[in-house]
């Protein structure tokens, strides 16, 4: 029996943490009395590692500051968790569960996760959540490239020991999407994210869903198509 291996991207796509994101950028930007850019441009730059996406949102400071706001964000998120906040728990999305329960109970699917978090993040949620149980493989930003780099996914492949045309890389961004092409994977974008799916079909997503009810078809026509 063939399996395939369905790696998750995390925030915006099991998670709804725009909540605990756009606290620790308040906190961020504050710490260097700068104006926080808006909503939409943080979440714009969500599954980025922090250092990309300080310089992607903010390219005019230097690097001293952006390095600054990185160590405010994380600052601001460790304290959140430290005290115990309900925001530093993000919410799964609608139907998330579940979608995870049925996949992980075929003898077929391994799962897996690849997320612009560090690995203390990764571990906090996967506790809160209790979700460490369902994935093979979990990748996270303090151990590789920043997305769209194709190297968490290639960890990925081979902790699994699975193929590239066995494998589906589920994501909410244009950095999902393109992470997957480079790995030569297939890619289904999720509309409910932090991209819309303008972006996402235009990074080239194979398929476009919106809800967790629609995954387990998208990936059987994806495993006939491949």
């Amino acid at each position: 029996m063939t399996r395939r291996l369905v790696v998750f991207d995390v925030d915006g796509t099991l998670v709804d943490s725009q909540r605990i994101i756009l606290a620790s950028m308040d906190a961020a930007f504050a710490a260097i009395r700068r104006a926080r850019p808006e909503d939409a441009a943080v979440l714009a730059i969500v599954g980025l590692s922090l250092p990309e996406a300080m310089a992607a949102l903010a390219p005019e400071l230097e690097a001293a500051e952006h390095a600054a706001l990185v160590e405010g964000y994380r600052a601001s998120f460790v304290a959140a968790r430290a005290a115990g906040r309900a925001e530093a728990v993000a919410p799964l999305y609608p139907g998330a569960r579940a979608a995870l329960e049925r996949l992980a109970a075929r003898p077929d699917t391994l799962l897996g996760v690849a997320t612009g978090k560090a690995r203390p993040g990764l571990d906090h949620l996967m506790r809160a959540h209790d979700l460490g149980r369902f994935f093979a493989t979990s990748q996270t930003a303090d151990a590789h490239p920043s997305k769209p780099h194709p190297s968490m996914l290639v960890a990925a492949l081979a902790e699994t020991g699975c193929a590239p045309d066995a494998a589906v890389m589920v994501g909410d961004t244009e950095f999902d999407v393109a992470m997957g092409r480079a790995a030569g994977l297939a890619t289904v974008g999720v509309a409910w994210g932090y991209h819309p799916r303008t972006r996402l079909e235009a990074a080239g997503a194979d398929v476009v869903i919106e809800d967790f009810a629609a995954l387990d078809a998208a990936l059987e026509r994806l495993r006939g198509r491949r």
